[in-house]
């Protein structure tokens, strides 16, 4: 386990994200939901992430009701504050901003003291449970000037009468998110998509600023949404489709994997986890299957050839660190 920040709190280096689980794209059953986040336990995983974004509230149900047979003191939790969630049953489905759920409800973006507080709120109840351990500012980028004025000090506030444990902001980018750690006492910063074997825009900024003021990184999107999960023409990047010169790039990628007898799976997730800022590297799964899977992947020590020949080939900087895998 590892500890975010200076906080308490502390999570799995594998956490699971409950996206998927929300009926991202295409519906996901309640068994099969149950069944993935069950086998994460299983597999050790103990940092569980979730939003009311994800299906209009499904995933904090879905994981709140698993999450319940457990200890509460035996697990990690974070969701997340921003998009606040309010009756608007319409007809119709919210596929437009990516689940598959009817669409009852309508997001409502609010970093106000008082909004984050009724989303919290909300949140637990949905969930099932007391407490959550984390919050994160949930995408604020077209929302920088409420997010620092007053939801980061609403969230600062919650911290400090205990009502969470640790307090961060979870984006797709990493400009704005180093921003929040070089300019507030954030724990932790949620990073989807911009550290990967593809995209190392994190590298620059975010990862360094974070290791320098101690504050804990969590990588999402190790796989950039599918394209490194299984590198082929109609493979997602950033939740659409792949850009051909990105698919063309992940294949090479895939084939050095192959000529080490590695897999390009095991290698992103590795990847994620090698920076020292970083505490857990986040998968979205939507089956046990996918789960498992992951678990068994992060697993794997990487060859350190691997890792060389990607360098040398120019698909990797030199300055990313990397697994000491296994010798050449």
């Amino acid at each position: 386990m590892n500890r975010l920040g200076r906080s308490g709190v502390e999570v799995s280096a594998l956490s699971f994200g409950a996206g998927a689980i929300g009926n991202l794209y295409t519906e996901v059953s309640e068994e099969q939901a149950r069944d993935a986040v069950e086998a994460a336990w299983q597999r050790g995983i103990r940092y569980f992430d979730t939003a009311p974004h994800y299906g209009l509230g499904l995933s904090e149900r879905r994981l709140g009701a698993v999450l319940r047979r457990h200890p509460r003191s035996a697990y990690t939790l974070s969701t997340k504050v921003g998009r606040r969630l309010e009756p608007a049953d319409q007809g119709g489905d919210d596929l437009a901003n990516g689940f598959a759920v009817p669409a009852t409800h309508r997001r409502v973006w609010d970093f106000s003291a008082d909004g984050i507080r009724r989303t919290l709120e909300a949140s637990l109840e949905r969930l099932g449970l007391d407490r959550v351990d984390v919050v994160y500012l949930h995408d604020p980028d077209q929302h920088g000037e409420a997010a620092f004025r007053e939801g980061y000090p609403a969230l600062e506030k919650l911290r400090s009468e205990g009502v969470v444990g640790a307090i961060g902001a979870g984006m797709n980018q990493a400009e704005m998110l180093t921003r929040f750690v070089r300019d507030t006492d954030v724990d932790v910063v949620l990073c989807a998509g911009r550290y990967t074997l593809l995209d190392q825009s994190a590298l620059t900024g975010l990862l360094p600023a974070a290791h320098e003021r101690g504050v804990s990184v969590v990588i999402g999107g190790a796989f950039n949404s599918g394209l490194l999960a299984d590198p082929r023409p109609g493979a997602t990047y950033n939740y659409t489709a792949a850009p051909t010169e990105l698919l063309h790039r992940a294949l090479r990628l895939k084939a050095v994997a192959d000529r080490h007898g590695t897999t390009l799976r095991a290698a992103a997730l590795a990847f994620c986890a090698a920076h020292p800022a970083v505490a857990s590297v986040l998968v979205g799964a939507r089956s046990a299957h996918e789960v498992r899977d992951c678990a068994h992947q992060f697993k794997v020590r990487v060859p350190a050839a691997f890792w060389q020949e990607l360098r040398a080939k120019g698909l990797l900087p030199a300055e990313a660190p990397v697994p000491a895998g296994e010798p050449a």
